[in-house]
């Protein structure tokens, strides 16, 4: 029985593994300004690097905090203002 439970842990932890890795490799840049809101939402879950972020939205202006930017008003999802969490990922933001 506890081979079994220690060879079931090992499966788990190996998929786990895998799983994150694909979801945090280099994701296929999006072209243009953020239409599928879903999709954005779904890879800002992967609490992407600021580098990851430029190479799926490359047209999409990242603004870090700290950072200047203009008080343009823009309404085509062209510029994201990102909130990092501890460990410098971006952990969810808005559109602006």
């Amino acid at each position: 029985m506890r081979r079994l439970l220690c060879a079931a842990f090992i499966s788990v932890a190996t998929l786990a593994a895998a799983c994150q890795h694909t979801t945090m490799s280099d994701p296929k840049p999006v072209p243009g300004h953020v239409t599928d809101l879903d999709a954005f939402h779904r890879f800002i879950g992967t609490h992407p690097t600021p580098e990851q972020f430029r190479k799926a939205y490359p047209d999409v202006t990242l603004v870090l905090p700290g950072q200047i930017a203009t008080r343009e008003f823009r309404t085509n999802n062209s510029r994201y203002f990102a909130e990092l969490g501890g460990d410098g990922k971006i952990v969810g933001g808005k559109f602006m």
